[in-house]
């Protein structure tokens, strides 16, 4: 009985959550609360972060409840080692549960360890292509993340990468809504001012982007904003 109890409130936690997450307007509103419901309901964690990894290379810290998500993300990055930066395009879970005796990453959790980070316990939330997104957990103790931390996080990781696709689908829609309208108004301006038709005037606002290097929607933002096309 005291097990389907806690399942109960497993379910009705990350529920809550997920409602939580699905109503916040913007994809980092969603990852900033994706880190603070981390923490309150992922057991052992007392940090938490998202770092993301584009083609590879290019590598951020892009929430985090506190300083020390950010400090420890920033060794990784120094290093070249960490759970992020190796195993977790292979893995749906890194565990390192005792950073002082961790050989996979030696610089990393030496470093780590000075910052009172003892034990990490990361989470894919997507991958697409060369792109990763993350979700690392801190804590100060050793072995502070076990079986149940790690349940709990894969479901609570399920959560949080289908709202963080959702609130980015959300923002990349009301863009190209904006880019359109933006377009619109720079044809209009084009059409009344040179007496051209809407496929004339479109025509010259890609020439003029083409011969600018300019994207389309930065130009019809400047001829919207200064009623003028920029000059070579």
């Amino acid at each position: 009985m005291a097990e389907h109890s806690t399942s109960d409130d497993l379910a009705a936690r990350l529920n809550e959550v997920a409602r939580t997450l699905h109503r916040l307007d913007s994809a980092q509103a969603t990852l900033d609360e994706i880190v603070r419901a981390a923490v309150g309901t992922i057991p052992g964690a007392w940090h938490a972060g998202i770092m993301t990894i584009t083609g590879r290379r290019e590598i951020r810290t892009v929430a985090t409840t506190d300083d020390v998500p950010r400090e420890v993300d920033q060794v990784q990055y120094d290093t070249g080692q960490g759970p992020c930066l190796t195993a977790l395009y292979q893995q749906k879970i890194v565990s390192a549960p005792d950073l002082s005796e961790e050989a996979r990453w030696p610089l990393f959790a030496k470093r780590a360890l000075a910052l009172d980070v003892a034990s990490m316990l990361s989470f894919r939330l997507y991958v697409e292509g060369d792109d990763l997104g993350a979700l690392n957990l801190y804590s100060p103790d050793t072995r502070a993340f076990d079986e149940d931390s790690e349940h709990v996080g894969l479901l609570f990781a399920g959560h949080a990468a289908v709202a963080l696709a959702t609130a980015q689908e959300r923002e990349h829609m009301a863009d190209a809504v904006q880019t359109r309208d933006l377009i619109g108004q720079a044809k209009g301006i084009l059409m009344e001012r040179h007496r051209l038709t809407a496929d004339q005037a479109f025509s010259v606002l890609v020439r003029t982007s083409q011969r600018n290097n300019v994207k389309l929607r930065a130009l019809a933002e400047h001829l919207t904003r200064t009623g003028e096309l920029p000059s070579r």
